[in-house]
């Protein structure tokens, strides 16, 4: 994944505009767009800062693995996980849980 499709993809999360965090990290707007629309790319302060406003690290921005986890949806989720709150975390673990027993319950069924 491309780092604009990753950028446009947080701000949409977020559920603000380019404009706004543009002029949240002193940024021209149209710098912003240009990442967005993967004409340009930032340089190390300004990757720096847009992970530190994403709350995310920099690999996570520029989609490098580092062996932790095999996929991007792996790295979304835990990324997704440590942005709840505990009682948020605990009602995500179970909807997983419910999943895996609907799976299992389908092996079971097909054996």
């Amino acid at each position: 994944m491309d780092f604009g499709d990753i950028l446009r993809e947080l701000i949409d999360e977020r559920d603000t505009t380019q404009k706004r965090v543009a002029n949240d990290l002193n940024i021209a707007p149209s710098t912003i767009g240009g990442y967005v629309q993967n004409t340009s790319e930032p340089d190390f302060n300004t990757l720096k800062s847009l992970a530190r406003y994403f709350n995310v690290t920099t690999d996570y921005l520029l989609d490098v693995r580092v062996g932790k986890t095999d996929t991007r949806q792996e790295d979304e989720m835990l990324r997704v996980f440590r942005s709840l709150t505990v009682e948020q975390r605990e009602l995500y673990l179970e909807q997983g849980k419910v999943f895996l027993r609907i799976n299992q319950k389908r092996t079971e069924k097909s054996s």
